[in-house]
C-alpha cells in the first residue's frame, strides 16, 4: 500500500483505529494539533468472523468509517482465539508493511492506563518508532461529555457484564448514558468495561448510517450487533 506524502513536513502517521469514541475523537484531535499527519487506520481484525477484534463491529462498517475519515485501512488480521504470540506476529507483520512506505509513527487513544501505554512505547521504540497519544491523561468524564457535546455518535457494542449491566449493550453513548453509569464504571471505558463503534462526528465526512440487530452473550461478553442501513 502506498500512503499519502504529509504537507508541511509533519510526521507520516498511522492511527491505532479500534472503531470506538475513544480512537474516533483522537483522529479529530490529532487533526487539530497538527502535530503528526495520519495518513491510515491500522485495526485488528478478527478474520473468523469479519469483525473488528472485542468490539464485535462488522467489517462493512469499518470500511466505512474509513470511507467517511478519508483515510485508506491497514487491517491487521487475527485469528479466533487468538493468543498473545500470533497477536505479536501480525502487528509485526503491518508495522514491517508500514515502515517500508516510510512510517515511524503510531498514535493512539489511549487514556490513563500506564501498563499498556509503557508496553506500546517499549513496543515501538523496539523498532525506531515513535508513540503519540493526544488524550493521554485527559479527566475522562470531563472527555466523555466533550466529544458528545462535539458533535461525536456512537453507540456500545460490547459490554463486560462483570463491571456493567448487559442492559447497557446498544445504548448511545450520551448523557443519559453518563448519567446512567455506576460510580465504579469509567466514563470511557477505559477499564474495558464497554466498547463503541462511532458513527458521526467531526472526524467523518458524512454519518455512517446503521440499524441495531441483535444482541448476544458471547465468551463471557454482551455484544450489540451494529448493521448497515
Amino acid at each position: 500500500m502506498s500512503l499519502p506524502t504529509a504537507p508541511n513536513g509533519r510526521p507520516r502517521a498511522v492511527l491505532s483505529w479500534s472503531s470506538g469514541k475513544d480512537s474516533a475523537w483522537t483522529l479529530h484531535v490529532a487533526r487539530q494539533q497538527r502535530e503528526v499527519e495520519i495518513v491510515a487506520l491500522m485495526t485488528t481484525v478478527n478474520v473468523t468472523h469479519a469483525r473488528v477484534a472485542m468490539h464485535g463491529v462488522r467489517d462493512a462498517l469499518l470500511e466505512r468509517q474509513a470511507e467517511e475519515a478519508g483515510l485508506p485501512l491497514v487491517r491487521i488480521p487475527i485469528p479466533s482465539p487468538c493468543s498473545n504470540d500470533e497477536y505479536d506476529r501480525a502487528l509485526s507483520r503491518a508495522l514491517a508493511d508500514l515502515g517500508a512506505d516510510g512510517i515511524r509513527t503510531c498514535v493512539f487513544g489511549d487514556l490513563f492506563l500506564a501498563d499498556l501505554r509503557a508496553w506500546r512505547e517499549q513496543r515501538l521504540r523496539d523498532i525506531g518508532w515513535n508513540a503519540v497519544f493526544p488524550l493521554w491523561m485527559r479527566p475522562t468524564g470531563e472527555l466523555a461529555r466533550e466529544m458528545i457535546a462535539g458533535g461525536l455518535r456512537a453507540l456500545l457494542t460490547c459490554v463486560d457484564p462483570k463491571q456493567l449491566p448487559s442492559s447497557f449493550a446498544g445504548r448511545d453513548f450520551d448523557g443519559s448514558l453518563l448519567a446512567d453509569l455506576p460510580a465504579s464504571v469509567d466514563p470511557c471505558g477505559e477499564r474495558g468495561e464497554f466498547h463503541s463503534f462511532a458513527w458521526s462526528g467531526p472526524m467523518f465526512r458524512r454519518p455512517i448510517a446503521i440499524t441495531r440487530g441483535e444482541v448476544v452473550e458471547r465468551d463471557g461478553f454482551v455484544f450489540a450487533d451494529v448493521v448497515p442501513a
